[in-house]
């Protein structure tokens, strides 16, 4: 059959492969689920084909980009004895000291979308941080299917202590300026969230469609934030109605955008959830948002 058009598939499939990315549905579930939708031409196989990610067709800045410097490299964990692996980037001959920016993963590792995303940050001027949760069992294994099994065996506190200690690696790195911000992505979304309230020292904050903190926990949060919010992720978007009342309740510094008509994961270009217009403008509105708090 012809290509799959993204217009032409029911929103309730991109509802069963978000259920599948974030372990509350199995494989054998989804794909059983997935089989009513296999109509009219469609099979199974290329709708799982069509969901899952492209990573080789949507690099946006290459690891061996001339403009950039950006290398693996290691940090101390949250735990004593312990490294965590990084991929560290910033701009090529730079001779002034930039802010940072910790960019965290969703829940499946350090993929190849979120390298991606780190040296865009990079691009812009700045130095970013993109550790690998997953370290500890051997780091991002290859595949997204896989990466979210092993990630799923680590204790999300755990993951966000290892996080902290890449923000407090890169605040005294020699090429960063000590302001440092932090942006995620689904899981890496909700770290963000995280960090604001654990770190008093966190310059800016920026979650993509993450899970927000307890509401009794936002009087700690210092750093002004930054929340994209997308209208079909109903899931994420049922704890945002609390999180704005608290915000609000402590006078918190925060600017909210929720994107309409577009599904969890829009900014992630390797999927068919991506929306390009919604991507570009969150993106911007973060960029815009860390040069004017790191710089």
């Amino acid at each position: 059959m012809d290509k799959i058009r993204k217009e032409d598939i029911k929103q309730e499939v991109f509802d069963l492969y978000d259920d599948y990315a974030h372990n509350r549905l199995n494989r054998r579930d989804f794909i059983q689920n997935l089989s009513a939708y296999a109509v009219g031409g469609l099979t199974v196989a290329s709708l799982m084909s069509f969901l899952m990610p492209d990573y080789k067709s949507s690099v946006q800045v290459t690891a061996d980009d001339p403009r950039l410097t950006s290398q693996y490299i290691t940090y101390k964990s949250a735990k004593g004895g312990g490294t965590m692996k990084a991929l560290l980037s910033m701009p090529a001959n730079t001779n002034k000291k930039l802010g940072g920016i910790v960019v965290v993963h969703e829940n499946r590792g350090l993929n190849p979308y979120i390298e991606d995303v780190a040296r865009r940050a990079a691009l812009a001027g700045f130095v970013s941080i993109a550790p690998d949760a997953l370290t500890p069992l051997g780091g991002y294994p290859g595949t997204d299917d896989a990466g979210r099994e092993m990630q799923s065996k680590r204790n999300r506190d755990e993951m966000l202590e290892d996080f902290i200690a890449a923000y407090d690696y890169l605040k005294s790195h020699e090429n960063c300026n000590g302001k440092v911000g932090v942006v995620g992505f689904c899981f890496g979304g909700w770290v963000a969230n995280m960090m604001a309230v654990r770190i008093p020292g966190l310059s800016a904050s920026v979650s993509f469609y993450g899970g927000q903190p307890a509401s009794e926990d936002v009087s700690k949060i210092k750093a002004p934030l930054l929340l994209h919010y997308a209208e079909l992720d109903t899931r994420v978007n049922e704890g945002w109605p609390a999180y704005e009342a608290a915000l609000k309740e402590h006078h918190k510094k925060y600017m909210a955008y929720m994107y309409a008509n577009v599904n969890h994961g829009f900014h992630n270009d390797s999927t068919p959830r991506y929306d390009k217009a919604a991507a570009e403008l969150a993106w911007k509105r973060t960029i815009d948002f860390f040069r004017e708090k790191l710089q």
